[in-house]
C-alpha cells in the first residue's frame, strides 16, 4: 500500500452521535501527574485534563494554546502573551503565575523515569509580567522553547503546590483548563473523564471519556468488533485488511515520529547483561566498541521486520527522525542488512568467537513489539551475538532501564517532530543537572556529537539550526550510539459514524474523535 509520509487517511466514515466515547488504549499512563514522566500514554493523557501553552497539531504544527502569541524580545528573552478568562476546573482563575509555578515544578518531580527537565534546561528564570503576560529568560538563545512548551502542561498553582504525585493520581491536585475534568483513575484499567462545559476552546461533543487499557492485540480488536469500546489504538498488522475490509469500522493512519531503536550499555566495562559465549561474566563489555555497535546494525534485517513481522506499517530507519523532516540528514538512507560485513567487524574488533547479551523489550507498548524483540535476538545470533530475549511490560522496562539494569534495550521514542527531540532524550550525554540525555539508558557519550547538537539548540536560524542536527545525527550514525531500526505507522480503527484526526506523534485523543458530518 503506497503511504506519504504524515499524510493521514481515512477511510468509511459515517453519521453518529453519541454522549459517551469509550477507547482502548495498548498502555496506560504511569500517572496522571503530567509531570512526572515523559512517556507518550501520560502525554496522551495529560493534554485532556491540562493544556499546554502552545499546542502541536496531527503534523508536529505549532498552534497556540494557553499563550495566544509568542516572540523573542531579545536573544534570550522570551514573552508569552496568554488568553483572558481561562478558568481552571475548580473555577480559579488562570494567570500567568501558574504558568511559572509549572515552569519551576516540572523539571523537579521526585523519582521520574525520565524527567521534564530535558524540555526546561534552556530556562534560567521567569517574570510575571502581569496577569496574562509571562516573560522566560533562556540560557542564551533558545530557538525551540515554544517545541519544548508544547510538552508542559500548566498545572493549577493553588490546587498543586506542595502536592505530591500520588495527589494528582487520586485526582486532589489533577485540576486543568483542559477540555475534560478528571472523574476517577484505575490504574491499569480505566480512565475516566467529564467534559468541561465551559472549556476555552468549545466544549467537547462527548460527555464522559472511558479510556481502557486492554494491551493485547487481539484482545483490543476482540472489543472493538464486539462493541464494547468505539476506537481502538494500534491495530495490529495482521488484522489491518481484515477489519478495513468490514463496513461497520473505518481505519485511520498516519506514518509515525516514532523511531524504534536499540540501546547499549557504551560505558561500563562490567555490564549487566553480558556473559561470553558459554555464559561467564566477564570484566570486558564489547558494547563499548563502537565496531561492535556498527556489526550489530548491520545484522538486523530492517526491510524484513517492516514487511515480515509487521506487514508494511513500518519504514526502515537510517537515523533519528523521519527522513522528510527538518533537520534530517540526506547522508543517512536506511542502513542495509549485511550479515557479512557485521562478522567481519566483530572479527576486526576482537569477537569473532561471540559473546552473550540479554536483550530485553516490552510486551505491551508497540507494534508487535515482543516479537520484534525476539526476531532482533534471532538475528544477532547469526553473527554470533547469543542473545537472551527478556521482554516485560514497557512501564517496568522503563523503570529498570532508568536504573541501568541492562545491557541491551529494545524501545522507541516519539516526539513532536522537532528533529532535537530524540538528539537530546536518547543520546546528549546524560546530565541531570541541564536536562541533557535523560533517556540516555546506554549512557552513550560523544563530545563532537555534543558540541554540534549544543550549538543546534543556540542557533536561531532555521536552515544553519537542522543543518547542525543533521550532523548531530551522522555523528551518532557513524559512532552507532543508539542503533536506528525503523518508523512505525499509527494506525487507529473506530466503528461507522466516527472520525478521527490521526497524528504522528501517535496520541490518543478523545479531542480528535468527532461524529462524522
Amino acid at each position: 500500500m503506497r503511504r506519504i509520509l504524515l499524510a493521514c487517511a481515512a477511510v468509511l466514515p459515517l453519521a453518529v452521535q453519541a454522549a459517551d466515547v469509550k477507547m482502548a488504549v495498548r498502555t496506560d499512563a504511569s500517572s496522571i501527574d503530567p509531570h512526572y514522566h515523559v512517556y507518550t500514554p501520560n502525554s496522551a493523557v495529560f493534554h485532556h485534563v491540562f493544556d499546554t501553552l502552545v499546542m502541536t497539531g496531527p503534523r508536529g504544527e505549532l498552534r497556540p494554546g494557553l499563550a495566544v502569541s509568542w516572540q523573542t524580545i531579545a536573544d534570550d528573552i522570551w514573552e508569552f502573551k496568554l488568553r483572558t478568562a481561562v478558568t481552571f476546573h475548580d473555577g480559579g482563575a488562570f494567570t500567568a503565575d501558574d504558568v511559572a509555578f509549572s515552569l519551576a515544578r516540572a523539571p523537579n518531580v521526585p523519582n521520574s523515569p525520565s524527567s521534564y527537565a530535558q524540555y526546561t534546561k534552556t530556562i534560567e528564570k521567569t517574570e510575571v509580567v502581569d496577569p496574562q503576560t509571562i516573560r522566560i529568560y533562556t540560557k542564551g538563545p533558545a530557538p525551540t522553547l515554544p517545541v519544548d512548551l508544547t510538552q508542559i502542561a500548566i498545572v493549577s498553582r493553588h490546587a498543586a503546590e506542595g502536592k505530591t504525585t500520588s495527589d494528582f493520581n487520586s485526582g486532589v491536585a489533577a485540576i486543568g483548563t483542559g477540555p475534560y475534568r478528571f472523574v476517577d483513575w484505575v490504574s491499569a484499567d480505566r480512565l475516566t473523564l467529564a467534559k468541561n462545559p465551559s472549556y476555552w476552546a468549545g466544549a467537547e461533543p462527548w460527555d464522559r471519556v472511558i479510556r481502557r487499557a486492554i494491551p493485547g492485540d487481539a484482545a483490543r480488536v476482540a472489543a472493538l468488533l464486539a462493541g464494547d469500546v468505539d476506537i481502538i489504538e494500534g491495530v495490529p498488522a495482521v488484522d489491518r485488511a481484515r477489519v478495513a475490509a468490514l463496513p461497520a469500522f473505518s481505519l485511520f493512519e498516519c506514518d509515525a515520529f516514532r523511531i524504534i531503536y536499540l540501546h547499549m550499555d557504551s560505558a561500563r566495562d562490567v555490564s549487566p547483561g553480558i556473559a561470553d559465549v558459554n555464559g561467564a561474566k566477564m570484566d570486558r563489555n564489547p558494547l563499548r566498541d563502537p565496531r561492535v555497535r556498527r556489526a550489530i546494525s548491520y545484522a538486523i534485517n530492517r526491510q524484513g521486520l517492516a514487511e515480515r513481522l509487521l506487514s508494511g506499517q513500518a519504514h526502515p530507519a537510517g537515523q533519528y527522525i523521519p527522513p522528510t523532516t527538518p533537520g534530517a540528514s540526506a547522508n543517512l538512507p536506511p542502513i542495509p542488512y549485511d550479515p557479512d560485513l557485521a562478522k567481519r567487524l566483530m572479527k576486526e574488533a576482537g569477537w569473532e568467537n561471540g559473546f552473550s547479551v540479554v536483550l530485553n523489550g516490552s510486551n505491551d507498548r508497540y507494534p508487535s513489539d515482543a516479537q520484534v524483540t525476539q526476531a532482533v535476538g534471532q538475528m544477532l545470533a547469526r553473527i554470533g551475538i547469543k542473545a537472551e530475549v527478556q521482554t516485560m511490560q514497557a512501564a517496568m522496562l522503563f523503570t529498570r532501564g532508568s536504573k541501568l539494569e541492562f545491557s541491551m534495550m529494545l524501545s522507541g521514542w516519539v516526539g513532536s517532530g522537532e528533529a532535537s527531540s530524540p538528539l537530546v532524550a536518547l543520546m546528549a550525554t546524560y546530565d541531570p543537572k541541564t536536562g541533557m540525555g535523560p533517556s540516555n539508558r546506554g549512557r552513550w557519550s560523544n563530545a563532537a556529537f555534543d558540541g554540534a547538537l549544543g550549538e543546534a539548540l543556540r542557533t536561531l536560524d532555521d536552515t544553519k539550526r537542522n543543518a547542525l542536527y543533521a550532523r548531530a545525527a551522522e555523528i551518532a550514525v557513524g559512532d552507532m550510539g543508539v542503533v536506528p531500526v525503523y518508523f512505525t505507522v499509527n494506525t487507529w480503527a473506530a466503528k461507522k459514524g466516527l472520525t478521527y484526526e490521526a497524528r504522528g506523534d501517535e496520541l490518543s485523543f478523545a479531542m480528535s474523535l468527532r461524529p462524522a458530518k
